[in-house]
């Protein structure tokens, strides 16, 4: 279910009343599930990802890959769907990557570590979606 930009929450205390404790800590905080359990990590189910938050379409299974690090990756997002921001904390220089619609956190996007031919990773927390399967 997609919600209109009319419908989308306004303040973090409306996104607390919509989301569960869990889901709002890693959309709205930028939080991490924990590797290798998230609900989608092994999926191989054919269909389109959604953002949990606000019904966006994020990606699509055909860009799913096995990366072994614990959680959901693709090669590819739905152009215009993930925006990416420099993300310097911990230590370390990663990306970021958000709902474009909402802002809410997905998780973050890698480069250069070979794993497919567009040598990209979303790395992206389970919670932070929800798969709709394709029809049939």
């Amino acid at each position: 279910m997609s919600l209109s930009d009319n419908e989308l929450p306004r303040t973090e205390d409306e996104w607390r009343v919509r989301l569960s404790p869990e889901e709002f800590r890693v959309l709205r905080e930028a939080g991490t599930e924990a590797p290798w359990t998230g609900e989608y990590v092994d999926t191989k189910t054919p269909g389109i990802y959604h953002c949990r938050a606000c019904g966006l379409e994020l990606f699509r299974s055909d860009a799913k890959f096995d990366s072994h690090c614990g959680w959901p990756s693709f090669d590819d997002a739905i152009p215009g769907a993930v925006k990416e921001i420099p993300d310097n904390t911990l230590g370390m220089r990663r990306t970021e990557i958000r709902c474009a619609r909402c802002d809410s956190h997905l998780g973050h996007v890698f480069e250069g570590e070979g794993f497919t031919p567009k040598d990209t990773r979303h790395c992206v927390n389970s919670i932070s979606v929800r798969l709709e399967p394709s029809a049939g």
